[in-house]
């Protein structure tokens, strides 16, 4: 369904370790890092598709964050998702909700709510019961 997500960003030196992190801790691999343009982007383990990619906008404009947006990345596991939760603020990443269930959206709807260094809002779910 997805091809890609472009997540705008203004300081690449800033953003770069912080989705590093993150993306490395949801099983992602890089696809590209160019610092120059600025743009880097990871792709799922297996494939070469969805592409998450973080850059500068191309209207050459700041990047802001828009409100009510907010990116959900998948996780296969409860503990990926603590695992994220946790590199996202070790790499500045702000609480919006601690790593819990929210029954209100489904019975096993696991997630984990922070803002990146720039304010964008992303969540990190698994929609699976846990492992018996």
């Amino acid at each position: 369904m997805l091809s890609h997500v472009y997540v705008g960003i203004n300081n690449f030196e800033e953003a770069l370790p912080f989705y590093s992190a993150l993306m490395t801790e949801l099983g992602a691999r890089q696809r590209f890092v160019d610092a120059h343009r600025p743009w880097a982007a990871w792709q799922p383990a297996e494939g070469a598709r969805p592409l998450f990619i973080i850059g500068a906008p191309y209207d050459n404009q700041p990047a802001s964050c828009g409100n009510g947006q907010m990116l959900a990345l998948m996780a296969t596991s409860r503990e990926m998702v603590d695992r994220a939760y946790a590199a996202a603020r070790e790499h500045g990443g702000a609480c919006e909700g601690a790593p819990g269930l929210r029954p209100q959206y489904h019975a096993n709807y696991y997630g984990a709510y922070f803002r990146d260094p720039e304010g964008n809002k992303l969540c990190v779910v698994c929609h699976d019961a846990p492992a018996a």
